[in-house]
């Protein structure tokens, strides 16, 4: 998420400068990626907010409370700023159909006028990167960076009988304000009339209710919906917006009244002439009090060091929770928007990262345990064993294939199928080693693969091997049939420690291959000429020189090498090769009666 500084001296006026709120920022909260500094003075920081966090720090206000609660400055809030004019009673009707609208608020206000932004917003809304479209409109995306809510206005005009949020109906189209036609299904979210879809709740607002140059009356909605409706729409139809990526992170509704209130007072700022009507509020079931109890002990224990109860007090009272210590024990009220903190150890991670985990000093627990069989793990170590004892090698190939019984990813890759078989990725890795195999230097080619595969109704652990002429699959249970596991505390003798060879890195670069074949007279070794390459190929040969030819014709034997040239740091060159090889040419041919054919 971009920040930008000047709009965080809104609220904290006393806030470090940009790189060392930065600092800061990374070792206790989040990472900042980058801090840039623009031409008007202002700087943009980067800010990597985690999903955890996502709920309440995609915001300006969010972070501007963190930061001021870490470093324990003054936050100055806003809100007895916000003035809205005295509001009439209203004549527009809500409905909620589906729990995947929590809560949804609405506001009409009329005599609007539609026009440029005042500069102060142009600004805040450019220095995160986002384009001014128009007065209405840009107040719905400062309250959404600023807060965290993300709004919509209707016009109100376009709008026929009520507002109603339900689920669509299968093969209904919207057509959002970038001019794209969605067709929906029975699972996504939409605010309709009474006639139309006007929006894909969450989502995209729709062109059938959008406000233009000719608006006047509005309908303003803040509403609460269901991250994960949110998120599958979205990723069903390819549209992912800024609203879209905070609703997905979830939102408390109890946020929706703030951003209603922001909104109104930002129009009636712009829009001195307005009028505003009461506010309608639908919330079928109220986000109840959360109270989370812990010890210090409990703190301790999970930070690894000891924690004094006024340490933790200290924090609680600076991010301003409510809370209750009896002895040690103690009694929090969760705030409403803070929807990460549900366990002890949410508390204790809270605890932690405010203190500084350089203030915990790594110690290894002490682990009392009698070891116990793991069947699964047993069978894979003895079939693992059995078959490399035979010569086979062990390769890992994809989980994901373009075929299968179970679809897990709904875009247009090729392979969006879990495998139903571990043969089809073994064909293609016997294909490639027996392609490479002259660079590998062997003549068969032994692989095998111990993984799950996966049926619409199940997931089995499979085995299969083979070579070239014949692959062989079956489940590990019944490759291991007649194994007898290990008594407790016991291993199967197959567990024992192999000896081999240690392991070298295989080169990350392409290789050259480079073929010799020279006439020599009769009664001269392979070996003499296979010395002279050799001696002369220098350190980039990572195999031969290997005679892989011969024959003799009248007098004279021929006999062919191959070369194999390969960096572990870079990418060789043909004129590099060719530079090693002419040398070795110049001296077969200086041999008496060698000959380069």
């Amino acid at each position: 998420m971009k920040v930008s500084y000047n709009w965080l001296k809104w609220y904290i006026p006393d806030a470090p400068a940009p790189e060392k709120l930065a600092d800061l920022l990374t070792y206790h909260l989040a990472e900042v990626e980058t801090v840039e500094k623009r031409e008007d003075g202002d700087y943009v920081l980067d800010i990597k907010i985690l999903p955890n966090r996502g709920h309440d720090l995609l915001s300006h206000m969010g972070m501007a409370k963190e930061i001021s609660s870490l470093l324990n400055l003054s936050y100055v809030d806003p809100a007895p700023k916000y003035k809205v004019p005295e509001s009439k009673p209203t004549t527009l009707q809500i409905l909620i159909e589906t729990p995947a609208c929590k809560r949804y608020m609405g506001r009409i206000v009329r005599n609007i006028t539609m026009g440029p932004s005042p500069e102060w917003m142009k600004v805040h809304l450019e220095s995160i990167g986002q384009r001014s479209i128009n007065n209405i409109v840009d107040a719905t995306n400062i309250v959404m960076f600023d807060c965290g809510e993300p709004t919509h206005v209707f016009d109100l005009d376009k709008i026929k009988g009520s507002l109603t949020a339900r689920l669509a109906k299968d093969g209904e189209i919207v057509t959002t304000l970038d001019g794209k036609d969605c067709t929906l299904t029975s699972q996504d979210f939409i605010v309709a009339d009474d006639e139309k879809p006007l929006i894909i709740g969450g989502v995209k607002g729709g062109k059938a209710a959008e406000v233009d140059g000719t608006t006047k009356d509005i309908v303003l909605e803040v509403g609460n919906f269901d991250a994960t409706t949110v998120r599958k729409t979205s990723t069903r139809i390819g549209i992912r917006t800024e609203g879209s990526k905070r609703w997905e992170n979830n939102i408390s509704p109890e946020l929706a009244p703030y951003g209603m209130v922001e909104l109104s007072a930002l129009i009636a700022e712009m829009c001195p002439d307005a009028t505003f009507e009461d506010v309608v509020d639908i919330y079928p079931v109220r986000q109840g009090v959360k109270r989370l109890s812990f010890s210090v002990g409990k703190i301790s224990k999970i930070l690894g060091a000891e924690i004094a109860s006024q340490e933790i007090e200290d924090i609680l009272k600076r991010y301003g929770f409510e809370y209750r210590n009896d002895n040690g024990n103690f009694e929090m009220v969760v705030p409403s928007l803070r929807l990460d903190l549900v366990t002890e150890e949410d508390v204790a991670e809270e605890i932690g990262r405010v203190m500084g985990y350089d203030k915990l000093l790594p110690k290894l627990p002490q682990i009392n345990f009698v070891p116990k069989p793991n069947e699964i793990y047993a069978k894979i170590s003895w079939a693992r064993n059995k078959l490399l004892d035979k010569g086979y090698s062990e390769v890992m190939t994809y989980t994901f294939s373009n075929k299968g019984e179970v679809q897990v990813l709904a875009s247009a890759s090729d392979k969006k199928f879990l495998r139903t078989n571990l043969s089809d990725g073994l064909k293609e890795s016997l294909k490639l080693n027996h392609d490479n195999a002259p660079l590998l230097g062997i003549t068969t080619v032994k692989v095998f693969e111990i993984g799950t595969v996966f049926t619409r109704d199940n997931e089995e652990i499979h085995i299969a091997y083979g070579d070239k002429k014949e692959i062989k699959e079956m489940e590990l249970k019944e490759f291991c049939k007649d194994t007898e596991l290990p008594a407790p505390g016991k291993f199967m003798d197959s567990n024992a420690v192999r000896t081999a060879s240690p392991f070298v890195m295989w080169p990350l670069f392409p290789f050259i291959v480079r073929d010799v074949a020279v006439w020599v007279p009769e009664g001269v070794l392979s070996g003499a000429v296979q010395k002279i390459i050799k001696d002369n190929a220098g350190s980039l040969v990572v195999r031969g020189p290997e005679l892989f030819d011969q024959f003799k014709k009248d007098t004279k034997t021929s006999y062919a090498f191959r070369v194999i040239f390969q960096s572990y740091e870079r990418t060789l060159t043909d004129e590099e090769v060719n530079g090693i090889m002419n040398p070795i040419y110049d001296l077969l041919r200086a041999q008496p009666g060698f000959e380069i054919r």
